[in-house]
């Protein structure tokens, strides 16, 4: 074997043994080594766990020390407020005792006035006896030397201080009834005075005519028409009379309704203004006038409830007093005359420091029924009751309306109130005419009448009330019964009314057929 081949396997065993040698020494080396780490590890817990014990049983040592000396401070803290609730509740015990002594003591004192007291009202007793009989025994002397007994004498008495008393109170009670009288007059005529002089108001009667100017006198010939039919189409449909007289450029409106003849008047400007005049035309432009008359009479109740400062009225009695301006009384107009008497109930009730509110409201619809009064039943201040209770008026205004003129008894000082101011405002000079009213009624009594007879569909009394035309439906009159029907109204006219001269009953029977073309 080569020698260098020797050596080098020499040298690797020699290696491989040193490196076994080696391994094993430096194993038990490190063996050595974490044994030692071992127990220097377990000496250390164990002397931490020593040093643990010791600082525990140091510590409990010290809380028990602690816990001895709060025990002490409490049981010290207890004994001393112990101590303190004894001595108060000595000191309480001593008090309650002398309060009890001093009650004792007042009770003693007590008892003591009592007893005085007791005696002092025995004795005054006594000397009551005594005082009742001198007094009797002097009574009994003044008896036998007046010859009266007890009895009489203070009847007597009596008698002549009463009728004293009543003679200077029946004296005294004159007096002052002659003063308020006098001072209540002067009153009452201050108030009247001072609400007539801020309510000064102009009057002008009303009327039963209107006058309409035309362009030319030509225009006369076309409103009557070929034979007339153009004016009596418009007479029979608006329930007018038109006079058309040697007046130039002018045709006269009679009728003692106003509605009737503001609506007439209206279409006849408006057939004037348009040139074609017929029939047909005619009836357009009246339905046309109605629409207007109606706006006109919605215009002016809100400018009455505007100018007296009512508000909150029902539409339908804002209408309703529109209706007044189209209604007259005695010459006067109706609406005119609630909104004067609504400023002077006003103006009374702020001089006498009443609700100047409602006394406003009472007076502009105390003659609500005047509206209505030719179309139904009943007296106006019925029917104007009947409207306030209809739309939800208050007691008050109700009341007032109905005590306006005296049918029953004004129990407010509102009704009071508005009964004067109606009153002034019709007594004024030249507010009303009588027989105006009277010839009105008049004509709406002709109307009602003939109206009445079946078959009748509408009656208008014309020219002054000598003429009444009425209009009877084709389907319930004939021909033949036109004659008789005629004679009949007359002679109910004749016996139910009273007029001058003689009146013209003139019955129309028109048929129409209206169709159109589509």
């Amino acid at each position: 074997m080569d020698p260098m081949v020797l050596a080098i396997i020499l040298c690797i065993a020699g290696f491989v043994v040193g490196s076994v040698i080696f391994f094993f020494v430096g194993k038990a080396a490190r063996k050595r080594i974490a044994e030692k780490e071992i127990g220097s590890a377990e000496q250390e817990a164990t002397r931490i766990m020593n040093d643990a014990i010791k600082s525990a049983e140091s510590k409990k040592r010290e809380m028990l020390l602690e816990a001895q000396e709060e025990i002490h401070k409490s049981r010290s803290e207890f004994e001393r407020e112990n101590k303190e609730r004894r001595a108060d509740l000595k000191n309480q015990e001593r008090r309650l005792e002398q309060k009890e002594e001093s009650l004792d003591k007042k009770i003693d004192a007590h008892e003591k006035k009592e007893e005085a007291l007791q005696k002092r009202v025995e004795q005054v007793a006594e000397q009551q006896a005594e005082v009742a009989a001198i007094k009797r025994s002097q009574l009994e002397m003044l008896e036998k030397i007046s010859g009266l007994s007890q009895e009489d004498a203070k009847a007597f008495l009596l008698q002549t201080v009463e009728e004293d008393v009543r003679h200077e109170t029946a004296m005294k009670i004159k007096e002052i009834e002659t003063q308020m009288k006098d001072e209540a007059d002067q009153t009452a005529r201050e108030i009247i005075a001072t609400a007539i002089q801020r309510c000064a108001a102009d009057h002008a009667a009303e009327t039963t005519v209107s006058v309409v100017p035309l362009p030319n006198d030509e225009m006369k010939g076309r409103i009557i028409g070929r034979e007339g039919r153009n004016i009596r189409t418009l007479e029979t449909v608006t329930g007018v009379d038109l006079i058309i007289d040697d007046t130039p450029e002018a045709i006269t409106v009679s009728s003692f309704d106003p509605v009737r003849r503001e609506i007439a008047r209206r279409a006849l400007e408006k057939l004037i203004a348009d040139g074609r005049i017929h029939p047909t035309r005619i009836e357009d432009m009246v339905e046309k006038a109605k629409r207007e008359v109606d706006q006109v009479i919605k215009q002016e109740g809100e400018r009455a409830t505007f100018e007296t400062g009512v508000h909150g009225l029902h539409p339908e009695l804002v209408k309703i007093l529109g209706r007044q301006k189209y209604r007259t009384s005695y010459g006067q107009n109706v609406l005119n005359h609630s909104i004067e008497v609504a400023h002077i109930a006003g103006l009374m009730a702020s001089e006498l420091g009443e609700d100047i509110a409602l006394a406003k409201r009472a007076g502009l619809l105390h003659d609500l029924g005047k509206a209505v009064d030719h179309e139904m039943e009943g007296s106006h201040v019925q029917l104007g009751v009947e409207l306030a209770r209809k739309y939800k008026e208050s007691p008050a205004v109700i009341h007032a309306i109905e005590a306006h003129h005296g049918d029953v008894e004004a129990r407010t000082v509102i009704a009071c109130l508005v009964q004067a101011a109606d009153a002034i405002s019709a007594a004024r000079p030249g507010a009303r005419r009588e027989n105006v009213e009277n010839y009105i009624r008049r004509l709406e009594k002709l109307e009602e009448l003939t109206g009445s007879f079946k078959g009748v569909e509408k009656a208008f009394a014309i020219q002054a009330g000598r003429e009444v035309r009425v209009m009877v439906k084709p389907e319930d009159v004939s021909e033949d019964n036109m004659i008789l029907m005629a004679r009949e109204i007359a002679k109910k006219i004749e016996e139910e009314l009273e007029y001058p001269g003689q009146i013209k009953v003139n019955l129309i029977r028109e048929t129409k057929a209206v169709d159109y073309a589509k």
